[in-house]
C-alpha cells in the first residue's frame, strides 16, 4: 500500500515536473518568436545608418548592437539563418521607421531598400536657384560645381541653349549619393515629356514657332500671376499681343534681363533700357524662358483663354483687372496703381 502511495506520488511529481517543463519551454519559444514582430527601439539618433561594402552578417549585427538598434545579436542571426539571407545583406544607406520590427528590418536589410531622400524644385525660380537647391543638400553627390552651364547640357543630352526652365519643378526622391547630374537630367526628362504632351494637344491657333516658346511663355506667365486660375487668362492676352506684333510689355521679363541689379524697383530707363529680355523694347518673345514654370502654367501657354483683352494691371489683391482698351486699361491704372 505504501509503495502504491509512492509510485503514485512520484508519478505526479513527474507529471508537474513534465507539465513546468512544458510550460517553460513554451514561454521559451514565445519570447525567442514574438521578439521579431515585436517593434525594436528606434530613435532620431539611430535611425538612419550605413553599411560598408563586405562587412558579413556578424560585423552588421555586431553595428545594430553598437546603434542600439538590436538588443542582442543571437535571435537576429537565428532568424536570419533561418531565412536564408545571411549572406543576402546589403550595403547602403538605410533609415528605419520607429515601428520597424526585426522582420521588417531583415527584409529591408535584404532587399536593399536604401533610404529615399528628398529634393524640391520649387515653380517660378531660375536654374540658379535650383543650382543652390542641389549644393545645400547634403545627400547629394555634388558634381555640377566643376562644370559649366554648357557642359551640364551637353552631359543631361538637352536640346537647348541655356538651362533656364528646362526642369520641371517637382519633388525628387534618390537615393544617397546619387550625383546632381542624374537629379537634373531626371528633371528636364520630366519636363520634356509634359512639353512634349501639351504640345501634341495645343489650341492649333497659336502663334509659336515651336513647343520652346510655348515653354518661354509659360516662365513669364508663372511669374505674372499670384492665382492660378488666372494663367489661362494672361495667357490670353499674351497671345494677343503676340498676333499684332505688339510689344508683351512684361515686368518679370525685365527684372529677369537686370538681374542683380534688380533692388525691388524698376524705374523708366530700366523698362528703356535695350536689351534682349526688355520686352517693352523688343517685341516678340525672349530668347529663353526667365523662369521654372509650374504644370498650371504650361497647361496654359498651350491652351490660353480665348479673350478680347490686350492688358491688365494688379489690383493690389494678388488678382488682375483684365480691359480690352488702353483707355479702359488707363482708367485701371488709376484706380488700381495711383491712389
Amino acid at each position: 500500500m505504501i509503495l502504491i502511495k509512492f509510485l503514485n506520488l512520484s508519478s505526479s511529481i513527474n507529471v508537474i515536473k513534465k507539465r513546468k517543463f512544458f510550460i517553460t519551454f513554451l514561454m521559451l519559444l514565445i519570447w525567442f518568436f514574438s521578439y521579431f514582430f515585436i517593434p525594436l527601439n528606434i530613435s532620431e539618433e539611430n535611425a538612419a545608418f550605413e553599411i560598408d561594402p563586405g562587412k558579413n552578417l556578424g560585423q552588421i549585427t555586431d553595428q545594430l548592437i553598437e546603434m542600439r538598434v538590436l538588443k542582442d545579436s543571437f535571435r537576429f542571426k537565428f532568424f536570419t539563418y533561418i531565412f536564408g539571407k545571411t549572406e543576402s545583406l546589403k550595403r547602403g544607406h538605410y533609415k528605419l521607421e520607429k515601428s520597424i520590427t526585426p522582420y521588417e528590418l531583415l527584409k529591408i536589410l535584404s532587399d536593399g531598400r536604401e533610404a529615399l531622400y528628398s529634393i524640391r524644385f520649387i515653380e517660378g525660380k531660375t536654374f540658379s536657384d535650383l543650382i543652390v537647391e542641389l549644393k545645400s543638400n547634403k545627400h547629394i553627390k555634388h558634381q555640377i560645381i566643376s562644370y559649366k552651364e554648357k557642359d551640364i547640357l551637353r552631359i543631361i543630352s538637352a536640346d537647348e541653349l541655356t538651362a533656364e526652365g528646362i526642369f520641371f519643378p517637382d519633388s525628387y526622391y534618390f537615393y544617397k549619393n546619387t550625383s546632381d547630374l542624374e537629379i537634373l537630367k531626371n528633371s528636364y526628362k520630366v519636363m520634356k515629356g509634359k512639353v512634349q504632351h501639351l504640345w501634341d494637344n495645343r489650341d492649333l491657333d497659336l502663334p509659336y514657332k515651336n513647343m520652346y516658346e510655348a515653354l518661354i511663355m509659360a516662365s513669364i506667365i508663372e511669374k505674372e500671376i499670384s492665382i492660378k486660375a488666372e494663367a489661362t487668362m494672361v495667357a490670353g492676352v499674351f497671345v494677343n499681343r503676340l498676333n499684332i506684333n505688339m510689344p508683351l510689355q512684361s515686368d518679370p521679363t525685365v527684372i529677369y534681363g537686370m538681374r542683380h541689379r534688380y533692388n525691388g524697383n524698376i524705374s523708366k530707363s530700366d523698362l528703356r533700357e535695350k536689351n534682349k529680355y526688355n520686352t517693352y523694347t523688343r517685341r516678340g518673345l525672349p530668347p529663353s524662358p526667365i523662369s521654372t514654370p509650374s504644370l498650371n502654367s504650361l497647361i496654359a501657354a498651350f491652351n490660353p483663354e480665348k479673350t478680347d483683352a490686350l492688358y491688365f494691371v494688379a489690383k493690389g489683391d494678388r488678382t488682375h483687372h483684365f480691359s480690352k482698351t488702353l483707355s479702359e486699361h488707363n482708367a485701371a491704372v488709376r484706380k488700381y496703381q495711383r491712389k
